[in-house]
């Protein structure tokens, strides 16, 4: 195995993680927007805000879920720490992938003549889930840069 052999893996995970990380910070701040945290107005927002969060999202979710869990659940993993992470939270990420699923399901399709209820409230749940899944995640983010 020549060296440049041995840093295509490493530069192929530093791209995931890098990809990762761009895809949250862009889904948070979707997010504040559309939960109307500081320093966003607390306006409630506009449907496009939601369809655009809606998409980030589900974007991030998809990413991280498709992408790294399965790559690594898959077998495609050869380090051993990364996969015990990776398999010890993949439950917690799995179910934070359905509740952001969930969460466009309900509110990405909406029309303009429906009402947004529970807009906060759902955006309160997704915001426990999206900790926990950031929590978890670092997790494996740390694993997976540790060499």
């Amino acid at each position: 195995m020549t060296v440049d052999d041995a840093t295509k893996p490493r530069e192929k995970t530093e791209e995931m993680v890098s990809k990762l990380l761009a895809e949250r910070r862009e889904m948070l701040v979707h997010f504040c927007r559309v939960a109307g945290l500081d320093p966003y107005t607390a306006d409630k927002p506009s449907r496009e805000m939601i369809e655009e969060f809606c998409q980030v999202l589900v974007d991030y979710s998809a990413f991280g879920h498709f992408e790294i869990y399965s790559r690594i659940l898959s077998g495609q993993e050869r380090r051993q720490q990364v996969v015990e992470v990776a398999s010890r939270i993949y439950p917690k990420i799995a179910e934070a992938t359905d509740f952001a699923v969930a969460f466009n399901d309900k509110y990405d399709a909406l029309t303009h003549t429906e009402p947004l209820d529970h807009l906060n409230d759902d955006l309160a749940k997704l915001g426990e889930e999206i900790a926990t899944r950031i929590e978890v995640e670092d997790q494996l983010v740390e694993a997976m840069m540790a060499g």
